[in-house]
């Protein structure tokens, strides 16, 4: 099997040299550079057969702390627009630095932050940055692709400007698709933990009831051992602090997150064993700060906002059996 392994690994590094070498070829069509495949996604859908668009933090890294690799310079040059979320996601100094000092860069989250600032969480102090978890939120967004797209290519705006209503709709019946799923689970079971503080905007979006949206009460929703960058170091306070909110909801599951170690997570199980509380890891994990591979349930942007929705439901109604 090893053999098999190998090759299949070796056909992906080959696909991906392929496709970078055919983006860096001059063909005619806008060269867009997502840093997240979110927003790649986004990019694809309104660009239509306009543009060729790749990802900068491809698969499972984390675009918290990506730093530039050898190669991404020349991306970062290649590119006629970079699409970037902003509020804080891509903070690694490097990367950073890039996307803010070149006129290339629209950071989608900043440009939301400035239109709609009372939409915009802040835990801790700082900007939460995980705006795709509210596919209503990120809806908003999608007139910073299509203004960045038509400044290149004035004579497709009015395309554009059709691809993008005709996503937003999408968009937005997957919201309510999503609502509607979350809202099949009881109230009293309607509360997520995951490895770090990237579920806010979903907590609120999809899992609050109305009286906690109006009395802005609704964060009991959702609580994780690390903070928005799953990169900081969990203290025995931390643990104890989610044991404590998971008694005092009578939480029974607790979820993995696709591109950060679960180990968290298995330190919270064992201190709640000790404490007499039974809980269990939620199966499958759920994507957080990247998507799924081609062919998965999250391999589109809509599609792993609603495998969250079910994955969620599913382990909290007791519907599947999780890992013990």
């Amino acid at each position: 099997m090893r053999w098999l392994l190998g090759l299949l690994v070796l056909a992906a590094c080959q696909t991906g040299q392929y496709d970078l070498k055919n983006w860096m070829q001059d063909d005619g069509k806008i060269k867009v550079l997502a840093t997240v495949g979110m927003i790649g996604d986004l990019a694809k859908e309104i660009g239509g057969d306009e543009v060729d668009v790749i990802v900068l933090i491809k698969g499972d890294l984390d675009p918290h702390t990506y730093q530039l690799v050898k190669g991404d310079d020349e991306k970062l040059f290649r590119a006629d627009v970079i699409f970037a979320n902003g509020l804080g996601l891509e903070h690694g100094p490097n990367l950073n630095a890039h996307l803010s000092s070149s006129d290339k860069t629209c950071f989608l989250g900043s440009r939301l932050k400035e239109k709609y600032p009372d939409d915009i969480i802040r835990v801790d102090g700082q900007t939460d940055p995980h705006i795709w978890m509210d596919l209503s939120l990120y809806a908003k967004a999608l007139p910073v692709i299509t203004e960045a797209l038509s400044k290149i290519r004035p004579e497709k705006k009015a395309l554009f400007l059709e691809r993008q209503e005709k996503l937003y709709s999408e968009l937005m019946k997957g919201h309510e698709t999503v609502r509607s799923i979350m809202q099949r689970v009881p109230s009293e079971k309607r509360y997520l933990v995951t490895s770090h503080d990237a579920f806010n905007y979903f907590a609120k979006a999809y899992l609050a009831t109305s009286e906690e949206l109006q009395e802005n009460a609704w964060q009991k929703r959702f609580q994780a051992p690390e903070g928005l960058s799953p990169d900081s170091q969990l203290s025995q306070k931390d643990i104890s602090d989610i044991v404590e909110h998971v008694k005092k909801y009578h939480i029974e599951v607790i979820f993995p997150e696709s591109n950060v170690s679960p180990d968290s997570l298995k330190k919270i199980r064992e201190a709640a064993r000790e404490k007499g509380l039974e809980i269990t890891l939620g199966n499958p994990y759920l994507y957080a700060d990247a998507m799924g591979p081609k062919g998965s349930p999250g391999d589109t942007y809509l599609k792993m906002v609603i495998s969250n929705a079910k994955t969620i439901a599913e382990d909290l109604m007791g519907e599947t059996s999780g890992q013990k």
